[in-house]
């Protein structure tokens, strides 16, 4: 309570930590600490990332008391909470951020309701228009859907009561973000989605009771109503990697729709919401032992490994934010959870370090497999392992996991470090022949040269990739070499105003369409994204690129979070301007019922005859009862384009129409 209260008191005031610390004791100054920015301007080097530097300052006081996490989290929800006081483009960089590291956290966390909320407002500043349309589809159907769940639970209600131990039946809609993500996905329009809404049914009975009551409630239910076999879902024999326990089934309701129910015990319900923050509370109970343990030694490690800057650790980090799991088992039939997509040689690494670095072979489910092989449910994997063998490059390419990756990367370093020891004395003897202290200058002449690290520059002096000789263009002042910098270094290192500067262009006749920073864009070198090709009335961002000029991106573009979250501080406001007529090029997918050749002539008419839409290009075709065609537009702007799209839905026997991603050249 003490941390939450203080956790902006060092950066906003002239407190310090120490006197936190002497006043509050020791653990809440770790604690106020982790919460605390890094100070300091940032000089904007290749490898320097403020952002990337904050969340790795935050994610290293995870290991040491998991509590900076949770005050952290709270903290994000109520900036997001308070959000619309911000500029957009501000508003961009916070969802980002927040989509990036906090939402994946907050799910290995079990933090459920905050990561739905954490979505749910992000989804909301990336795509505002999407979110009104389905929150306003939301609200319509509430009162039939209410009427629905009364309806579904009142033939069980008898039955559940024979049970003889207290029971309560919840009915709740999916979050929107879920929603949308299913419409993406599914490619499907918000009524074909069938389980839009969840039951749940949670039990009150001891520890050692639930898995039983857990199985007689999903009896009783389908006694009532059909199941989809293949929809049951059992985390309660084995357990989510963050704790997470339920029973999920799917089953064809009234009307016969689909339903989907989720059958737990109060504890299983504490622990779903709350996740880690209820962890504390069932310390004593043998199946909640351990479910943060394990992760928090894998974060353990991949910290105590060297990275090369900031960002390679977030990455790294990330990773073990895996939301998609596989359970995998050892020769002796222990299980493992490892995140699905993992490889044969993550696995090797899960179990032991030096059963990682020494992999020779491994067989899945006794059959000979590459090292590269993507494992699934129920394998069960051995190792083969010889001492001479090492690590190589080509190894990163066969894992996902950070823990692999790091502990690959560390054993390549140290590699690289025996091989440079006599790139290190050569140049130990030419700093001792300039009378310079090795310490102090060593590092100096790594960055000049290009290199990421010393180890590398002692790597390359001793496989003669770079020379002694190489060394030149400077002077010696006061027991420091100063490097003379040429052009490209001082644009490199230069802040983003004096980089804008450089793609600069003569002013044009023709006034561009967009504004960056309230500025004509034409002033610079800059080009439509073609990973999402924006138009007219899309929002869109600026990003200033370090060898193409600026690149205009769609807010809810693919690239967009991982841009805005690693790199926000190359980010520029960009807007369109109103009165300037100019056309785009879009492409439509369109799915709908195959009735013959009358389809293209439906499509056509629809869009040039009654619409006035040119159309760009045109490709069709039916597979098995349905069409699928692309058709390629020329509108305005997005205003145009929406009212395309709702006029092609309205047309009879289409199933969909959305917006693609592709550029037209």
């Amino acid at each position: 309570m003490i941390c939450a209260l203080l956790h902006d008191v060092v950066e906003d005031t002239t407190v310090t930590l120490k006197e936190i610390t002497q006043q509050f004791g020791p653990k809440v100054g770790v604690i106020v600490d982790g919460l605390t920015k890094l100070d300091g301007t940032y000089n904007l080097e290749v490898n320097d990332n403020p952002q990337a530097e904050n969340f790795k300052k935050v994610l290293s006081t995870l290991v040491v008391d998991v509590r900076v996490v949770l005050i952290k989290m709270a903290d994000r929800l109520h900036n997001l909470r308070t959000i619309s006081a911000q500029p957009k483009h501000k508003q961009l960089k916070i969802a980002a951020e927040t989509d990036y590291i906090y939402t994946p956290l907050a799910h290995r966390l079990g933090l459920y309701n905050i990561k739905t909320e954490f979505q749910d407002v992000c989804f909301k500043i990336t795509e505002p228009e999407v979110f009104q349309e389905l929150s306003n589809k939301l609200s319509e159907s509430d009162q039939a859907r209410t009427e629905y769940i009364e309806q579904f639970i009142s033939p069980l209600q008898t039955e559940l009561s024979h049970l003889g131990v207290p029971f309560r039946v919840m009915g709740r809609s999916k979050a929107i973000s879920s929603i949308y993500a299913k419409i993406k996905q599914s490619k499907i329009n918000f009524e074909e989605i069938y389980d839009i809404f969840a039951v749940r049914i949670i039990v009150d009975v001891p520890v050692e009771k639930e898995k039983s009551f857990c199985w007689q409630i999903y009896s009783i239910i389908t006694d009532v109503y059909k199941p989809i076999p293949e929809r049951l879902k059992d985390w309660i024999t084995t357990p989510k990697g963050n704790g997470y326990e339920s029973l999920h089934t799917t089953v064809i309701g009234p009307k016969g729709k689909y339903v989907e129910v989720q059958i737990r015990s109060e504890r299983m319900d504490d622990i779903a919401e709350k996740g880690f923050a209820a962890h504390w509370k069932y310390k004593g109970v043998k199946k909640q032992e351990n479910v943060y343990d394990n992760w928090l030694d894998n974060i353990r490690e991949i910290l105590e490994a060297k990275h090369a800057n900031a960002l390679e650790f977030v990455n790294d980090f990330k990773t073990n934010l895996f939301s998609e799991e596989v359970y995998v088992f050892t020769p002796k039939g222990d299980m493992r959870i490892i995140p699905k997509g993992a490889t044969a040689l993550d696995f090797a690494f899960e179990i032991h370090t030096d059963i990682g670095y020494h992999a020779t072979a491994i067989k899945v489910n006794n059959k000979l497999v590459p090292m590269g092989y993507k494992l699934n449910n129920g394998d069960q994997i051995s190792v083969v392992t010889n001492k001479n063998q090492k690590p190589t490059e080509d190894w990163l390419k066969m894992v996902v996991t950070g823990k692999a990756k790091s502990k690959i990367r560390s054993a390549m370093k140290e590699e690289r470090r025996k091989v440079g020891e006599y790139g290190k004395e050569a140049l130990e003897r030419k700093f001792k022949s300039l009378k310079l202290d090795f310490e102090d200058n060593v590092d100096t002449v790594a960055k000049n040269l290009g290199f990421k690290s010393r180890i590398d520059l002692f790597y390359a002096l001793s496989t003669d990739e770079v020379r002694i000789t190489d060394i030149k263009n400077y002077t010696i002042d006061n027991g420091k070499i100063i490097f003379k910098k040429d052009e490209e270094e001082v644009i490199k290192e230069a802040p983003l105003l004096e980089e804008l500067k450089k793609i600069q262009r003569p002013a044009k006749a023709n006034r561009s369409n967009i504004l960056v920073n309230g500025e004509p864009a034409d002033m610079y070198q800059y080009s439509l994204a073609s990973c999402c090709n924006p138009v007219q009335g899309d929002d869109i961002f600026a990003y200033l690129t370090t060898n193409a000029g600026l690149k205009i991106h769609r807010t809810s573009c693919s690239n967009a979070i991982h841009l805005l979250a690693n790199y926000g501080y190359r980010v520029l406001k960009a807007d369109w301007e109103d009165n300037v007529n100019s056309s785009f090029v879009v492409e439509l997918l369109v799915t709908g019922i195959d009735s013959g050749p009358g389809v293209i002539q439906t499509l056509t008419n629809e869009l040039s005859n009654k619409l006035g839409i040119n159309i760009k290009s045109f490709a069709i075709e039916g597979k098995e009862g349905y069409f699928e065609g692309r058709i390629g537009i020329v509108v305005l702007n997005k205003d145009q384009l929406n009212l395309v799209v709702q006029a092609l839905e309205k047309l009879e026997g289409i199933s969909s129409v959305i917006r693609t991603d592709r550029t037209f050249k």
